[in-house]
């Protein structure tokens, strides 16, 4: 397992989020394949075979305050259809953790969402590139390719936020101008996935009024989402519209998925929110829930050929479990806390279902 090495500061500034961040939340899952042999095996491997990967990657909110929510009844089908981790954490508090987390095993001992942060460490797009798998991540209201501003259209109105990209985040792809150019808005993905040659890795994050986080109080031109206040508690009018705009978000990025050239026998959707709600609970500093799993906190120093087949499971998963899955299906090593087989279960019984 890979030693932390330094965080690097892009610019000064203070510290964002939580001091102590050992509360952990209970995330929802749902991971789909299609429904053409999805349980088939590569040859001589244990892990399941896996032609591409699309992740969709929502904001704040828990398991229990989503699946079965009258507001999000397609994001609830999904559930019921196909599979659900119901057992699935987020790794730490804020959201920036857990979106490095889930693409380099570790948080590096961040807890906190400064958006000058960049972390100097192996990650997803390392191991892809090492091994000719092809990537791209799709970034709704990111005005370019390659963009490198920490918000958009301003701090104040951050309907884009560099926190929830993990991509820009890292040095290496920060100095490379071919690996920016993978970064995308989310506009170029239906055009990317007709392509022959469209990514295996595919990454996919709403805008902050589509991902269920919030806290855009103006109109931004050419965005209908917006504004979209803070929820204070569940299901209050703000988290109301905040879940109907994810669902119908979702609805449209797996439907766009799944008619396109891309969605091949082998292919899986993943679906998952960064960590659960915010309830100000002070007792847990304000997260709903303690409850983690999987060599987390780090602290500062299933479908068959008949149709969808409906599959659960209850097994400890966190984002280092979903990376892992991926890494071990096309053969990458295991960075970060991902080779901990002992505390860091694989989530191969999704595609095998």
């Amino acid at each position: 397992m890979d030693e932390p090495r330094k965080l690097h500061f892009r610019t000064p500034g203070r510290r964002f989020g939580f001091a102590f961040a050992a509360v952990m939340a209970g995330v929802a899952v749902v991971l789909l394949a299609s429904t053409a042999g999805a349980s088939a095996k590569g040859p001589g491997s244990d892990h399941a075979k896996l032609d591409r990967v699309f992740i969709i990657m929502l904001e704040n909110h828990s398991k229990q305050s989503v699946i079965g929510d009258p507001n999000t009844p397609y994001i609830t089908s999904l559930a019921e259809t196909y599979a659900q981790a119901t057992n699935y954490y987020g790794v730490t508090h804020p959201s920036e953790p857990n979106y490095i987390a889930a693409t380099s095993g570790s948080n590096w001992y961040t807890n906190n969402d400064n958006p000058a942060n960049v972390f100097d460490h192996t990650n997803i797009v390392d191991e892809l590139n090492g091994n000719g798998i092809s990537w791209a991540a799709y970034m709704q209201a990111m005005p370019s390719a390659g963009y490198t501003g920490q918000f958009w259209p301003s701090s104040a109105d951050p309907l884009y936020a560099n926190k929830h990209n993990p991509f820009v985040l890292y040095s290496d792809i920060l100095a490379s101008s071919s690996e920016l150019a993978h970064i995308k808005p989310y506009t170029s993905l239906a055009h990317d996935l007709s392509e022959p040659d469209a990514p295996k890795y595919v990454w996919v994050t709403p805008d902050q009024c589509n991902d269920m986080h919030g806290g855009i109080y103006d109109t931004i031109p050419g965005y209908s989402e917006t504004p979209c206040p803070y929820n204070t508690t569940n299901d209050d009018p703000a988290d109301v519209q905040l879940k109907k705009n994810a669902d119908a978000f979702v609805h449209q990025t797996v439907t766009t998925i799944m008619s396109s050239k891309a969605w091949t026998p082998h292919s899986a959707i993943v679906i998952v929110s960064d960590e659960g709600d915010y309830t100000g609970n002070t007792a847990n500093g304000g997260w709903d829930s303690p409850a983690g799993c999987c060599d987390s906190p780090v602290l500062p120093a299933g479908i068959d050929p008949s149709g969808p087949h409906h599959f659960t499971s209850s097994t400890a998963y966190n984002h280092y479990s979903l990376l892992r899955t991926i890494e071990d299906a096309w053969g990458l090593p295991e960075i970060g806390y991902t080779s901990d087989h002992a505390q860091v279960p694989t989530m191969n019984a999704f595609l095998s279902h």
